[in-house]
C-alpha cells in the first residue's frame, strides 16, 4: 500500500518502473559497472527548522498581541461582566500557543518546508542519506568498486549521484553532479520517468567509456528503482 501511494506521488506507474528496470538492465549490458536507483519522500525530518519558526510565529503573535493591549482589554471587557488579570494572561498564553500549534502544522507542508529550510541544509541532507543508502545496500562493495547510485529525494527537489571510488578515479564529480541536475530538471516538469531512463542511460554510456564489460561480469545490484521510507 505504502509503495502504491509512492508511486501515485511521483506520477510513475508500474509500466514505468518496468522500463526504468530494463532500461538499467540494458545499460549494465555494455559495463561492469553497477547502476542503482533510489528515491524517498523526504531526507530528513527537519523538525529543528520546523520548530524554531512556529515558536517565532507565536512570539511574534505574543508581541502583536502586546502591541494592542488596550484594545485587546476593550474587546475581553465588552464580552464578559469582569476580567481577573490571570484571565488576560491565561488568554495571550493561549493564543500563542494557538500560533505556534497553527504554524507547525503549516510547516510540515512540503512547499513550506523548502521555503523556510535554507537549500544548503537540504542539500547536505539529500547528501547524507544517499550516503546512509549507498553503504547500506552494498553498492560500495561491488568487485571493481564501479557502482554508482542515482538518488532522489522528492520534498526537497533534489538528486544526488554518489559513485564508488573506482568510478571518480576516471570521472570527474561535476560530470555526474550535470547529469544530476538535468535529472532534477526532468522531475520538476513532472516527467520522473523520462528523466530517469534518460539518465540511466547517459550514465551506461560513461560506464561504457572506462568500464567495458568483461567475460565474466556478474549482475551485483538490483536494477529496479529502490522506494525508501
Amino acid at each position: 500500500m505504502k509503495a502504491a501511494k509512492s508511486l501515485l506521488k511521483m506520477h510513475l506507474t508500474n509500466d514505468d518502473m518496468e522500463h526504468i528496470r530494463e532500461a538499467v538492465k540494458k545499460a549494465e549490458q555494455k559495463t561492469s559497472g553497477e547502476i542503482a536507483l533510489a528515491v524517498t519522500g523526504e531526507s530528513h525530518d527537519y523538525a529543528f527548522y520546523e520548530l524554531i519558526v512556529s515558536v517565532v510565529f507565536g512570539a511574534l503573535v505574543f508581541l502583536i498581541m502586546l502591541f494592542f493591549y488596550n484594545p485587546v482589554i476593550s474587546l475581553i471587557d465588552t464580552l464578559f461582566w469582569d476580567t481577573a488579570g490571570w484571565q488576560v494572561i491565561g488568554l495571550y498564553g493561549f493564543c500563542a500557543f494557538i500560533a505556534i500549534a497553527a504554524a507547525y502544522l503549516l510547516t510540515n507542508i512540503s512547499a513550506v518546508d523548502r521555503i523556510i529550510i535554507p537549500r544548503k541544509v537540504r542539500q547536505t541532507a539529500v547528501y547524507q542519506r544517499a550516503l546512509r543508502h549507498f553503504v547500506e545496500s552494498g553498492i560500495y562493495a561491488t568487485k571493481d568498486h564501479n557502482g554508482m547510485l542515482l538518488f532522489i529525494s522528492l520534498m526537497e527537489h533534489e538528486v544526488c549521484i554518489v559513485a564508488d571510488k573506482g568510478i571518480l578515479e576516471k570521472i570527474a564529480q561535476n560530470d555526474l553532479d550535470a547529469l544530476a541536475q538535468e535529472l532534477a530538471d526532468g522531475i520538476r516538469r513532472k516527467e520522473l520517468a523520462e528523466s530517469l531512463l534518460s539518465c540511466v542511460s547517459s550514465c551506461g554510456d560513461i560506464l561504457e567509456t572506462h568500464f567495458p564489460v568483461k567475460k565474466d561480469d556478474i549482475n551485483e545490484l538490483p536494477d529496479g528503482l529502490i522506494i525508501l521510507d
